[in-house]
């Protein structure tokens, strides 16, 4: 992605990178930058952004990925460390929610009592689609989708013969497999 003409405001983030925007930096390497959130949920919110112009987390190169990693990571542990919080919030926004243009992973210190509530809903129940098959063929490599309703059906493995087999002892009888299990009390 190319960096925001002159004629458009200029990223917030690579102001920061260029050092002509004023941060708290964390961590800095030839490709990525680590600095304390301006408006942090918590004391400790800490950003990681690429020294690239990036906007989402799918245009980030792969040469640049493993290092990605590796200081997540690393910003991760520092963190929680620093702030002797029990854990972290790790959140990456691709477009929807992302305040700054440009490809920013948030990590949030967190424990147990912090008030933070964490919302991720509506939730919506799952239907009989064919979305799992859908995301496999879209993130194989040069991978075509095909439009939801028209999967191509896999052959159904041929049935074994279980007329002369002898139950185990082990199986469960009909019976008890029909069964429901009891309900817990109140």
């Amino acid at each position: 992605m190319t960096p925001p003409s002159a004629a458009s405001k200029p990223c917030a983030f690579c102001e920061v990178v260029a050092q002509r925007s004023l941060a708290f930096e964390v961590l800095r390497t030839d490709d990525f930058v680590a600095f304390l959130d301006i408006r942090p949920l918590f004391a400790g919110h800490t950003l990681l952004v690429p020294t690239r112009h990036v906007v989402t987390y799918d245009a980030l190169p792969l040469e640049l990925a493993s290092a990605w990693v590796d200081l997540s990571q690393r910003l991760q542990r520092a963190v929680e460390r620093a702030t002797a919080s029990e854990g972290s919030l790790m959140i990456i926004n691709n477009i929807v929610s992302q305040s700054v243009p440009h490809l920013h992973l948030h990590v949030i210190p967190r424990s147990k009592g912090d008030g933070l509530r964490f919302w991720l809903g509506p939730r919506h129940p799952t239907r009989a689609t064919p979305m799992p098959s859908a995301w496999r063929r879209a993130s194989a490599p040069n991978s075509r989708v095909r439009p939801a309703g028209t999967r191509r059906r896999a052959p159904c493995p041929p049935r074994r013969d279980r007329s002369s087999a002898e139950p185990s002892a082990a199986a469960p009888s009909a019976a008890a497999a029909a069964t429901p299990p009891a309900r817990r009390a109140r």
